[in-house]
């Protein structure tokens, strides 16, 4: 969940510090594949079971036509299906700074989508940890409300989402605390440039 030191992403601010990087949990792309495994292991068979049940249909299985076409199109369409999985989980990232939230969100291979929040405008933040496996492995949603029509930013299926949301918190707090420091010396500032203004 911490990111490398060198990790920078794009349209980052000069002054803006990537505190947190976070994926999807291990175990969300886990259940994607189990489709995958399912067919890695038809294809397997295939090259023992069908020789052995179709005898007439040997010759053309060892010559290489029909049944090596059939198979071939079957590993090609899992190796698709497996690299389009694996793109999705790795590209699917929410990168908490400073003074935002950034969702870079992948769909499919050449459609990509990213939208920010900026701390100023968080309002709450809950967490949903749904069933036994999430709550024995620590993984769930983070939903972050917002004033804006669009309601809530949403972080899906991502580890220590107790611990996410802490961070978010006390970077709100944080920030709302900067926000009042810096409300009172504007106001401070403003009451000594009139008194001094009179004074003149």
């Amino acid at each position: 969940m911490n990111p490398p030191a060198n990790f920078h992403f794009e349209g980052q601010k000069n002054n803006e510090q990537v505190l947190l990087l976070v994926r999807r949990h291990w175990f969300n792309i886990l259940v994607q594949f189990i489709m995958v495994f399912f067919l890695i292991i038809v294809l397997l068979l295939s090259y023992i079971i069908i020789p052995l049940a179709f005898d007439d249909f040997s010759d053309i299985y060892h010559s290489g036509r029909l049944l090596s076409f059939i198979e071939s199109l079957l590993a090609m369409f899992i190796l698709t299906i497996s690299f389009i999985i694996w793109i999705d989980y790795y590209f699917d990232i929410w990168i908490v700074t400073n003074q935002r939230i950034v969702n870079i969100e992948q769909n499919g291979l050449f459609h990509r989508t990213v939208s920010e929040l900026d701390l100023p405008k968080i309002q709450d933040v809950t967490t949903q940890v749904v069933g036994l496996i999430p709550t024995f492995l620590n993984f769930g949603d983070v939903y972050i409300q917002t004033a804006a029509e669009t309601g809530r930013f949403r972080f899906r299926q991502v580890p220590e989402p107790y611990k996410i949301k802490d961070l978010i918190m006390n970077l709100r707090k944080k920030q709302q605390h900067q926000e009042s420091n810096d409300l009172g010396e504007m106001i401070q500032k403003k009451i000594h440039d009139e008194i001094h203004e009179e004074f003149k």
